[in-house]
């Protein structure tokens, strides 16, 4: 079984030939069919988040059910499934303590309990959600992490109400998807901001109303000017940043919240004002995978998709071979594509 794996930070992905013990109880194994090419997977290879390498990385992935563990009856084989790429804690190796994959009879981690850069993965059972079949794998794929994310972000968790003006800070893969989100609700003023000018094109298609550069210019003065001086009733960071966790909360109107969507770098710390939060009576939180319930919501999803409420056949603006991985994170980084897919033969 070929898979993907980082065996140090700072260096490419290796497509090695691992060895796989089949499913054990509570678990099933899976072929992989897509995958996408997400920032929480360079997070791990840049070192943001120090994981216990050799791992398997990929989190955002669809397949179809081949073998099932004992006990095992939410999922039979030939269903096809949508891979959750979360998890609790311990989250690299199986819920026994062992792992499902080996190099040299050495055992290798799996991002998320799943590891899905690779033909097969073993998880457990709870880590995949039957779809419906006429589902492309590859919006599928993308489903289980950026759209559930950033759609859940604005409908789940903030819950943006119909009329309300939104800024979304970061327009990749999560970012749009906050924009497809707020424009589901019904959001009147749907601001986006990056600092490359390719990724707010991206964002007016998604539905954006208006785009400012964050490229050598003010953010939080572009935003008022938008909004007559007030600010936005709802800034959604999705960055994962210092100062965009702060552009987040300044750029509020009286009354207004920051929800921050992208997983900064474990060490990273934000100065917020807390007489502005006072004063202001803003509202920040934080939301974890869109606080979507997947069992119930990545089939919604999938219905908005096939719906054509949601757009993923221009999220998707890359495909790629397996062998091309790196490639698919150098163009991620360069904001070439909106959402890159790997597709397995």
């Amino acid at each position: 079984m070929r898979a993907a794996v980082l065996t140090e930070v700072n260096k490419p992905l290796q497509i090695l030939d691992l060895q796989q013990e089949g499913p054990k109880a509570n678990e099933v194994r899976v072929k992989v069919t897509a995958a996408g090419v997400c920032m929480s997977d360079w997070h791990v290879m840049n070192g943001d988040w120090p994981l216990p390498l050799p791992m398997v990385l990929g989190h955002e992935a669809a397949g179809i059910v081949v073998e099932n563990g004992q006990s095992v009856t939410a999922v039979k084989p030939d269903d096809h499934v949508l891979c959750i790429g979360h998890n609790d804690t311990a989250r690299w190796v199986m819920h026994d303590g062992t792992t499902r994959v080996k190099l040299n009879g050495e055992p290798v981690n799996q991002m998320a309990r799943i590891g899905t850069f690779s033909e097969y993965v073993v998880c457990p059972a709870e880590q995949v959600i039957r779809i419906r079949e006429d589902l492309p794998f590859t919006h599928a794929a993308i489903i289980g992490c950026s759209v559930a994310t950033g759609v859940g972000a604005v409908i789940r968790h903030a819950r943006v109400p119909a009329g309300a003006s939104v800024l979304v800070i970061g327009c990749g893969g999560v970012g749009l998807n906050v924009v497809q989100g707020a424009r589901l609700a019904g959001a009147r003023t749907i601001i986006a901001c990056d600092l490359l000018d390719s990724k707010l094109t991206y964002a007016k298609a998604f539905g954006a109303t208006h785009t400012i550069s964050a490229k050598g210019r003010d953010v939080i003065k572009q935003v008022q000017a938008l909004t007559d001086g007030l600010g936005v009733d709802v800034a959604f960071d999705a960055i994962g940043g210092e100062t965009t966790a702060v552009q987040a909360v300044d750029a509020l109107a009286p009354g207004g919240h920051a929800v921050l969507v992208g997983i900064p770098a474990f060490a990273a710390r934000a100065p917020i004002s807390p007489s502005a939060m006072v004063y202001g009576e803003k509202t920040i939180s934080g939301t974890y995978y869109g606080s979507v319930r997947p069992d119930i919501d990545f089939p919604l999803l999938a219905d908005l998709d096939m719906e054509k409420k949601l757009n993923l056949d221009d999220l998707i603006s890359r495909t790629y071979k397996f062998d091309e991985i790196n490639e698919g994170f150098r163009l991620m980084l360069s904001g070439e594509v909106a959402r890159g897919v790997i597709v397995f033969d």
